[in-house]
């Protein structure tokens, strides 16, 4: 790794922070303030949570929040705008950059790029390949700054992606950065030679929080968690509940998060008569999610690609659950397969089959021996594949890149 007479200093840009279900940002700015990295963290909106997860709190790094007025007058804009120029001479060929954006993501550009350059902020990272990256690569190129982006899941693949502009976030980011060999594929098969600078890194984990411990003698619990909308595949595990009711099959689901179709899957437990066997708990703080997992003789994942598009990336919780010794059952969206190998690391079946997921967690309920193997062999991938330390070490390494090309900051060693 090489070696700086100063210390870098990293801008991380989201569109709202603290998110409670966005735990895998925290941790990685965690990682990354315990290997020494300076950062800073710029948000384009106060978070809507109402709670959050216990981690934010060990944050150090100061929050900026790039507020915009909710009616953007055209005098506020412009004074903006030109007070940026005056103070970032020189950029103004940035501006022809801006022409097609929105009035507040060039507001918010012209912002962060005075607060990058008045915090010696050497390199931008976005998460997201929405506004947090639009506004990252405009106050890049006001600013005189290099820019990366992590791209995760819905910002490649929803209906509403809009091709042309993601194209160009990615060819004038320094690299982009995404989850699963699966997404990088995709986008080098959309974009050709315009996303050779995409890489796979996968999302950590901080190993010392997730003990695995051996999941044969657990109570026959089912437990599920993610967001209560269409990619997650609930509606297919609810149905196959149902049949594993038929089958006189002892067990207890526990689905664990909120989201638009809550009432909706209420309703469906209700008329199919599970309420004994089906709880919807709502979003839970993560010890609580662990605690859960922990007493869990099976996670499921049954991941489906929604009307829209959207589809898991590789969920974070996925991995949680194989690092603590769940024995997962999980569908071949995106890349999932590339943790969850089929009777290896867990267990595969097609995207809404409901047969093949109802038999997948009888077999998984009724051999201990099997969620043991299973187990043992996920938690060991996970630790050659998937520790944060391992992982935001090479995304610092993306970082190195960037500002040894600037011109405060001479390489030694």
């Amino acid at each position: 790794m090489p070696v700086y007479s100063c210390t870098p200093r990293i801008g991380y840009v989201v569109k709202r922070y603290p998110r409670y279900s966005e735990t895998f940002i925290v941790n990685e700015i965690l990682a990354h303030e315990k290997a020494g990295l300076s950062l800073d963290i710029f948000a384009l909106r106060q978070s809507c949570d109402t709670h959050f997860q216990n981690t934010i709190a060990s944050v150090r790094a100061p929050v900026t929040y790039l507020s915009a007025p909710n009616v953007l007058s055209a005098g506020e804009f412009w004074d903006e705008l030109m007070t940026t120029v005056k103070n970032l001479p020189g950029r103004a060929s940035g501006l022809n950059a801006a022409r097609d954006e929105t009035a507040r993501d060039v507001y918010q550009a012209a912002l962060l790029a005075r607060q990058a350059r008045e915090k010696g902020i050497e390199h931008l990272h976005a998460h997201f390949a929405t506004s947090a990256t639009t506004v990252a690569r405009l106050a890049s190129l006001f600013a005189g700054l290099t820019y990366s982006f992590t791209a995760h899941a819905k910002d490649i693949f929803h209906e509403s992606v809009k091709n042309d502009d993601l194209q160009i976030k990615i060819q004038d980011a320094l690299s982009v950065i995404t989850v699963s060999d699966y997404n990088v594929d995709f986008l080098q098969d959309k974009f050709g030679n315009s996303a050779s600078n995409v890489q796979r890194i996968y999302n950590g984990l901080d190993l010392s929080c997730l003990p695995y411990s051996d999941p044969k003698n657990r109570p026959p619990r089912i437990v599920a968690i993610g967001r209560l909308i269409e990619k997650k595949g609930f509606s297919d595990l609810i149905a196959a509940c149902t049949e594993l009711q038929i089958r006189d099959i002892d067990f207890e689901c526990q689905i664990i998060g909120g989201g638009p179709l809550l009432d909706m899957f209420n309703a469906d437990i209700h008329r199919r008569g599970l309420k004994n066997k089906v709880k919807t708990l709502g979003p839970l703080p993560q010890r609580e999610v662990i605690a859960s997992l922990q007493q869990a003789a099976v996670f499921a994942a049954p991941c489906v690609v929604g009307a829209d598009g959207n589809r898991d990336g590789l969920p974070t919780v996925l991995l949680e659950a194989m690092a603590l010794g769940v024995p997962c059952i999980s569908t071949a969206v995106t890349g999932i397969p590339e943790a969850i190998k089929h009777d290896h690391t867990g267990l595969i079946v097609p995207q809404k089959n409901v047969a093949a997921l109802t038999q997948g967690l009888e077999y998984l309920l009724s051999h201990p021996q099997e969620r043991t193997r299973l187990a043992q062999q996920a938690r060991r991938l996970i630790e050659h594949a998937f520790d944060i330390h391992q992982n935001t070490a090479v995304l610092r390494s993306v970082f190195d890149h960037a500002t040894s090309r600037t011109l405060n900051c001479q390489k030694v060693g």
